[in-house]
């Protein structure tokens, strides 16, 4: 498994990201071929090596005939869904399209369908991000994690005239990732930059543990006057015999919620993608007794879970934070017994050796239909299929 590390000391757009994805070993021809099965023309891509402040670097370059085309998000769902592309580089390359109008949409009071992208529109834009998810997706990426984002200040020019930075639209996409003050009047982060942190990075809690494969270097357009212009790309393997798994654990302390409420509670968040769900008994303030509800969940499901949490209990606060974890591979199996082939996991330990881990439903269902112990059914299958 691959993992990356962002390290985002000056920014993030999708020139840089891809430029960072070439460096750290993308093909240049396959990227090329990737986009050339779009739908359009009128546009050449190419790579050069270039210095920033004695480092070397890959900046990625468009040049297009198209200037300022203004499309709509089916329109460009209609290019991305043409492309000779895997339905997950699709399918992400448009969850991304679809975040940004979302956030345009909701700044100018229109459905996210009837936006008009004007830069993020334009070809080199469309480019930039089918060929950020494809370098990934290449590469065999399967989590990101990355930095704290610097922000820079002042103005620029937009579709719209002239804006405040950050854009309103990069802000927008920002909302739940740690920022800081860069210091700099410049536009540090992009809206397709903003667009892909949303949509690739699992944890901004810095580099994650890992054995290092490659570097990359992603080179920015301009010059800046306290850092080089670079995004930089680590890549590497877990050292362990695990894999890393980010999460997000939400908590809340109740103690004015009916306990009857308690199991619907624990269903709902289930039903909306929770992975765990824990009561544990606690006295709160003024000595009162109370349920610590803590709920496990993937990043992307924390909102969905928030919202079960706020409006089936009576919590007016949840703690939340990403954490990562080390979960031993698994994959599903069959085992033969007596009563049919009954589902399992394979579990793979550290050092290669493997087990099998009886499914809990499987299990019950072959108990009820065959009128025997649940444990009997357990105990058959570990003494089959775990024999050293």
């Amino acid at each position: 498994m691959t993992i990356a590390y962002l390290d985002c000391f000056s920014g993030i757009s999708g020139d840089m990201f891809l430029g960072a994805l070439l460096d750290t070993g993308l093909p240049f021809e396959e990227l090329e071929k990737a986009i050339g099965s779009l739908p359009f023309h009128g546009y050449s891509i190419d790579r050069k090596k270039e210095m920033k402040n004695g480092l070397s670097a890959t900046r990625f370059l468009v040049t297009v005939e198209e200037h300022h085309h203004h499309r709509k998000l089916p329109d460009i769902e209609k290019i991305i869904e043409a492309g000779d592309l895997n339905n997950d580089v699709k399918q992400r390359s448009m969850r991304i399209f679809r975040a940004i109008a979302e956030v345009e949409g909701s700044i100018h009071n229109h459905p996210p369908e009837e936006v008009h992208f004007h830069e993020v529109g334009a070809v080199d834009s469309i480019i930039d991000i089918v060929g950020a998810v494809f370098g990934a997706d290449y590469l065999g990426i399967s989590s990101f994690n990355a930095s704290r984002i610097p922000l820079g200040a002042g103005f620029i020019k937009s579709g719209h005239g002239i804006i405040p930075v950050p854009a309103p639209a990069t802000i927008a996409l920002l909302k739940g990732i740690p920022v800081y003050n860069s210091g700099l009047e410049y536009e540090l982060v992009t809206p397709t930059g903003a667009a892909l942190l949303k949509e690739f990075v699992d944890a901004f809690e810095g580099m994650p543990s890992m054995v290092i494969n490659n570097i990359g270097y992603g080179a920015g357009t301009r010059d800046l006057p306290d850092r080089p212009n670079l995004l930089r790309i680590i890549t590497g393997t877990d050292p362990g015999g695990s894999d890393t798994d980010t999460i997000a654990v939400l908590e809340a302390n109740i103690d004015d919620t009916n306990p009857e409420w308690l199991g619907f509670i624990m269903e709902r968040l289930f039903e909306e993608g929770a992975l765990d769900v824990i009561f544990t008994p606690v006295y709160m303030k003024k000595n009162r007794p109370g349920i610590q509800v803590e709920v496990i969940g993937r990043p992307e499901s924390k909102d969905k879970l928030s919202e079960v949490l706020f409006n089936e209990s009576t919590t007016i606060g949840i703690r939340y934070r990403l954490s990562q974890r080390k979960i031993l591979k698994r994959e599903e199996t069959m085992v033969e017994t007596p009563w049919g082939s009954l589902s399992a996991k394979k579990i793979i330990r550290p050092d290669g050796s493997a087990f099998i881990q009886p499914e809990f439903e499987s299990c019950k269902k072959t108990a009820r239909e065959q009128g025997i112990p649940i444990k009997d059914v357990y105990t058959r299958i570990l003494s089959v299929n775990n024999r050293p």
